[in-house]
């Protein structure tokens, strides 16, 4: 052991028992990145053991992103993929699900390579549909309506360009779009 590290600085072997049971009840339940099983174990470690301190704290949770990589539990990669895959047949676009892939610790560059497959056309149509909006309109839109309309493409990510194609298609072609290959 190192002079300058203390008994105390060390997590007892109950923290790190703990530590890899809560990992283990974690990602049984949901898929999880690896800043959100740090995140999720800090938090709860600090809750659980009163005494614990700052080093304890951070290597408990190191451990446990260790263990679950060591298990195959925990891939950001993969998280990456099947978010984007996801988000984009939930109608999200490419720049609404780049910065939700940020908050979750999802770093640029596997999230660039997740969105590459990402099909913003595809994701607007989808949009429109969960809104009602452009070719799966029920009635007739005035002016004010189309606005409003452009307005939530522009809110969630989408172009203006892409906007005002995904407005002018015929309700047929949105169909064809979302009955084409899943993204």
């Amino acid at each position: 052991m190192p002079d300058d590290v203390t008994d105390t600085d060390l997590p007892t072997k109950r923290m790190l028992s703990w530590a890899r049971n809560s990992t283990i009840y974690r990602l049984e339940r949901r898929m999880m990145t690896e800043k959100q099983l740090f995140d999720a174990i800090t938090r709860k470690a600090r809750e659980k053991f009163e005494d614990i301190s700052e080093t304890q704290l951070k290597a408990v949770a190191d451990s446990a992103v260790k263990f679950a990589y060591d298990q195959g539990a925990l891939n950001d990669v993969t998280y990456a993929e099947i978010s984007t895959r996801s988000a984009v047949r939930g109608g999200k676009s490419k720049r609404m699900i780049a910065q939700k892939l940020a908050i979750k610790g999802i770093s640029r560059e596997i999230a660039a390579v997740a969105l590459e497959e990402a099909d913003d056309l595809y994701a607007a149509v989808a949009f429109a549909r969960k809104r009602a909006m452009g070719p799966f309109r029920r009635e007739d839109a005035d002016e004010k309506r189309l606005a409003k309309e452009m307005s939530a493409f522009a809110r969630n990510g989408f172009g203006f360009g892409l906007g005002k194609t995904v407005m002018a298609m015929s309700r047929d072609d949105a169909d064809d779009i979302l009955s084409g290959p899943r993204p």
